[in-house]
């Protein structure tokens, strides 16, 4: 009876011990049938969770996140699109243009992001890069830009192609760097639309828009080989999230159940306030410098006292010449969190005193420089 009262004690304090030795959050993460996924916090680029993050795969029509971030940079949304008969042609889901139809490239973008137009994408293309491969040109410079590094463009609508590929992380730091641009950020929120030349609106394909109260943007896609694959961004007081699934056949659940956890899980805490530090410098001398920008990261409450930082002096660094002479590095567990510049101190001139200034004028009235 002891030993059964025993066994029945280790049992109820186990997961408290587990908690304790691996406080990295406040509740379990949740499982995904997706085969690649990702949760990232938006302001600091932290993943959350991830499963297989960096196997690079097919993605299919979330492609065409990139492709509307690089019309809306590079294109003029004025603009009027006349399409092509190659842009007609195009396989798949479309928003049934005709050849020698003329189209407001901001129309277009709204196609492609709502309805998954493959014929708006190559109409985008032709028009923005003058054919596909200058225009998958423009997307592979872009994402090499943002830090897409296993990522590879061949056309801007997402359908099979030799060499054209991402991966779960990379279309997180994708959705991050477009949800900064205001335009993409309200074309990829929109729920209903109507184009200039259309007799009724188009309706968002991203059901999570209507499903979770939180959803503020997001981009479908599908192909037999990717199969079903999703990106989303979700907003809850003062945090944003990014979820991205490949091949994931229950995608809008999986996103929802993330979102929850990471809403529930995490808090976004003020580390380090910018603003003025002292440094002590190689000889025992100080210099007066600053942190600009603040530090701010989702944490768990026990994440949270675990925080460590190191500062790192230019082993260069002269007072005279240096702006920025070192940088302070945030760390959990010894993984980077955050990394800030620190800079010199501004020295501001010296006020003068009302004596001063009236002596000025004086001499100023009597010809004495």
């Amino acid at each position: 009876m002891k030993n059964i009262k025993k066994m029945l004690i280790i049992i109820i304090i186990l997961p408290f011990l587990y908690t304790a030795w691996y406080p990295t959050t406040a509740h379990a993460a949740p499982g995904v049938s997706a085969e690649n996924a990702v949760l990232m916090e938006y302001e600091s680029g932290r993943v959350l969770f991830d499963k297989n993050a960096h196997q690079k795969k097919s993605i299919a029509s979330i492609t065409k996140i990139l492709t509307a971030i690089v019309a809306i940079e590079h294109g003029d949304l004025n603009e009027t699109v006349t399409v092509s008969e190659n842009a007609v042609r195009t396989e798949g889901s479309s928003i049934y243009l005709d050849a020698g139809d003329k189209v407001k490239l901001k129309d277009l973008v709204y196609g492609l992001m709502l309805r998954s137009g493959n014929d708006a994408a190559v109409a985008i293309a032709e028009h923005v890069g003058g054919s596909i491969p200058g225009f998958a040109h423009l997307m592979n410079q872009k994402a090499q830009w943002i830090g897409m590094t296993d990522s590879h463009f061949a056309n801007p609508h997402g359908l099979e192609a030799d060499g054209h590929h991402s991966t779960a992380y990379d279309m997180a730091l994708l959705m991050r760097y477009a949800m900064q641009n205001k335009t993409f950020s309200k074309i990829s929120g929109t729920k209903k639309y109507k184009g200039e030349n259309e007799r009724f609106p188009w309706h968002n394909k991203n059901k999570l828009l209507t499903r979770y109260p939180y959803c503020i943007g997001g981009k479908t896609g599908y192909t037999r080989k990717a199969g079903r694959t999703l990106v989303t961004s979700a907003e809850k007081e003062d945090m944003k999230l990014i979820v991205v699934t490949l091949n994931d056949r229950k995608d809008w659940d999986d996103h929802t159940h993330l979102y929850e956890w990471g809403f529930n899980s995490f808090d976004l805490q003020l580390i380090r306030d910018m603003g003025q530090i002292e440094l002590s410098l190689p000889g025992g001398s100080t210099v007066s410098a600053e942190i600009v920008n603040p530090v701010v990261l989702p944490l768990s409450k026990k994440e949270s006292e675990k925080i460590e930082s190191k500062t790192y002096i230019k082993e260069d660094f002269r007072v005279s010449d240096d702006e920025v002479i070192g940088k302070r590095v945030y760390t959990l567990n010894d993984q980077v969190l955050a990394e800030r510049n620190i800079i010199k101190e501004p020295v501001l001139p010296k006020e003068e005193s009302l004596f001063d200034k009236v002596k000025d004028l004086f001499h100023q009235l009597n010809g004495v420089l």
